[in-house]
């Protein structure tokens, strides 16, 4: 019995692989590395929903569901935005996702597709005090999230990068969000109430929250000179250093090339963080090899999310809700191949409690 279930095999998947000794992750039989290169996020969303397509009309067609998504989602929003704007982003999202009906005639993965970046642009500015800003159809997810936040265009470089950490994080294997919506999938309960779980189970820290805690390491350590005595002090106090070493991945996480290399377009903007992130990526690996020379830690996807995410200028409390706006395409593809299935997900558990005392015959 293992209680974290690692390396029990529980479903048959054309999804995605996670191959944890090698760093790399197939999507679709594709290299993350490589979809990030040849795919949209729309484009992404095709290949997990329908299989091996070909850029065509498909794409085109998808993009114009999205778009007309995010229109009935826009027009959704009053009907839960006064409570949904004091609670924080994440929670606030889920509750305009309860908001769904499964009623709905609209098809609810595009439904729920384009929910999400409407839902979290306006929770951003109802809680600013700003005008909500309409969707534009005629742009992408992320293009068109980037617009209602902001209020305007931002630079394409912005939207690229963000479009590529979509793309990123659209599946990875069986984590818990993705367990989770299987398992509700498996009862029949419908695609929104199993993405609405799958939200709930992203939410907890130990699976959607660890970005946020790289951007409060770099502040701490503040300037170059500390670098050094700022890990040597962590390393001797046994903490953890966040961005660095993953559960599955026991080289480096191919999804952090991935975003490093879309970081670098916006280095070239002059960002001073991004440069002394760098300088700390490659002070804090030199002192792992030392400290733990029999156990390889590397960069994970979370240190080069977390200054990503900060240079487009989104806040540290939108990083898990943001997690959702790509995930939820994985999550939906799984959905799909679980209801495929008809099966109901139902292990066993081993007993360890108390028993009855026998009682004997007199």
């Amino acid at each position: 019995m293992k209680t974290g279930l690692d390396n029990i095999v529980v479903t048959q998947t054309m999804l995605s692989e996670v191959d944890g000794e090698k760093g790399r992750l197939i999507i679709r039989g594709f290299s993350v590395e490589t979809l990030a290169e040849i795919d949209t996020f729309e484009e992404v969303a095709i290949r997990l929903w329908q299989g091996f397509t070909e850029k065509d009309d498909t794409v085109k067609f998808l993009a114009f569901e999205l778009g007309k998504a995010r229109l009935r989602a826009f027009e959704l929003l009053p009907s839960f935005l006064d409570i949904a704007s004091k609670l924080p982003f994440i929670e606030g999202l889920r509750l305009g996702l309860a908001s769904l009906s499964d009623k709905d005639e609209m098809p609810h993965h595009y439904l729920l597709t384009g929910a999400i970046p409407v839902f979290l642009a306006g929770l951003i500015r109802s809680k600013k005090g700003l005008e909500l800003i309409k969707p534009d159809t005629s742009l992408g997810q992320a293009a068109d999230f980037l617009r209602m936040v902001n209020g305007i265009r931002v630079d394409k470089a912005l939207e690229q990068a963000l479009d590529k950490y979509l793309i990123t994080i659209s599946d990875h294997g069986m984590n818990a969000s993705t367990f989770t919506a299987r398992c509700i999938a498996s009862t029949g309960a419908g695609l929104i109430s199993a993405v609405i779980g799958a939200i709930s189970a992203l939410k907890g820290p130990l699976h959607g929250g660890a970005p946020g805690p790289v951007l409060d390491m770099l502040d701490e350590i503040a300037t170059e000179d500390k670098i050094e005595s700022w890990i040597t002090q962590h390393l001797s106090s046994g903490n953890r250093l966040m961005g660095f070493g993953h559960r599955i991945y026991q080289v480096r996480d191919p999804r952090a090339d991935v975003l490093k290399r879309a970081v670098s377009t916006l280095r070239s903007t002059g960002n001073k963080r991004l440069i002394f992130a760098e300088k700390v990526e490659t002070a804090i690996l030199t002192a792992l090899a030392k400290h733990k020379p029999d156990r390889p830690l590397h960069t994970n996807v979370e240190f080069y999310t977390a200054l990503l995410l900060e240079a487009i200028g989104l806040e540290r409390d939108l990083f898990t809700p943001i997690f959702a706006m790509g995930r939820v395409i994985g999550w939906i593809a799984h959905v799909f191949e679980q209801e495929k299935t008809g099966r109901l997900i139902r292990p066993q558990s081993e007993y360890i409690g108390p028993r009855p005392i026998a009682q004997h015959a007199v």
